[in-house]
């Protein structure tokens, strides 16, 4: 029985295998929908697609420089005991290498990369690490830098990946590798929202002027020496201040000598190692941030199990 291209669409959005696996399944099938359903189930593909349904909210970031190219990527699965597995490991190696020689542009031009060390593109691989690995897998995001000098730093066993980029000029790279840590470090532990204060939005600076004025003049109509207006708004102004400070990585005191700012640091080490230090860009990943994640109720399912529920 001849199989056309829709057939292997229509058993992909019915398994969630990859586009050639299923076509392997209906050559073998000889066509039919049924048998090349129950070929993928016998190959535990099959299986792996139902797992690709769950919540993955566990994983690692992974952070690495390369032949001056650093990228970020992190990887998601359902618990951290796959996390640890050195299957998934293997997965996360995999995925940055492709990162770094790919060089794509976005997750879909990512899963169009071949798989390195065989003839699958990343999308066709996954159904299979899914299967081995026992758990819903998922490629979440990546970052990667291939100008100036990169430097990655991993928290906590890959609970959190920073990679900073910055401009160097007439200074050895390894020179500024220690800063670039330093100041990975404090990305991972800060977490600011921004750069510096000239990349905070008009919007997001509009409406926190908005709050700290509705704060200040509140505060202030319980006072009983009320202020006028302009220190009203002087005082939002430096509140402003404090704003950046918490929230621009160039602007926060340095954690390791919190008498100066970032900016500062900066610029004294570039002067102290003879030439110029710019920090470009950052990015820093937390693994499941932003996911809602599954609360198990144990009790409830033991009740529904024993028929009580």
């Amino acid at each position: 029985m001849a199989f056309t291209a829709k057939d292997v669409q229509k058993l992909r959005e019915m398994t969630n295998v990859g586009m050639m696996d299923c076509k392997k399944a209906l050559q073998a099938a000889d066509g039919d929908m049924d048998k090349a359903i129950e070929w993928l189930r016998e190959k535990g593909l099959a299986t792996a697609a139902k797992k690709a349904g769950r919540i993955a909210a566990e994983g690692a970031v992974k952070a690495v420089v390369k032949n001056g190219i650093g990228a970020v990527v992190e990887v998601n699965a359902e618990t951290d005991f796959a996390a640890n597995s050195d299957k998934f490991k293997e997965l996360m190696d995999d995925i940055v290498t492709v990162v770094l020689e790919n060089n794509p542009a976005d997750m879909e031009a990512l899963k169009a990369c071949t798989y390195p060390g065989s003839d699958k593109t990343v999308e066709e691989m996954m159904p299979e690490k899914i299967f081995v690995i026992g758990e819903n897998i998922q490629i979440r995001r990546f970052e990667r830098y291939d100008t100036g000098v990169s430097v990655p730093y991993i928290h906590m066993g890959g609970r959190i990946g920073v990679l900073i980029n910055l401009e160097v000029e007439g200074i050895e790279t390894d020179a500024v590798t220690e800063l670039g840590k330093d100041l990975c470090m404090q990305i991972a532990a800060m977490n600011p929202a921004f750069l510096d204060k000239a990349n905070v939005d008009a919007a997001t600076l509009d409406k926190e002027r908005e709050i700290q004025l509705t704060l200040a003049r509140e505060e202030n109509a319980k006072s009983a020496k009320p202020k006028p207006d302009a220190i009203i708004e002087k005082m939002v102004e430096g509140r402003i201040g404090k704003y950046y400070e918490e929230n621009c990585l160039m602007q926060q005191a340095f954690v390791k000598e919190n008498k100066i700012s970032v900016e500062k640091h900066v610029a004294e080490v570039a002067k102290e190692l003879g030439g110029s230090i710019k920090v470009v860009k950052y990015v820093r990943f937390e693994k499941g941030e932003g996911i809602e994640k599954k609360v198990d109720d144990f009790a409830a399912e033991v009740a529904a199990a024993a028929g009580l529920k």
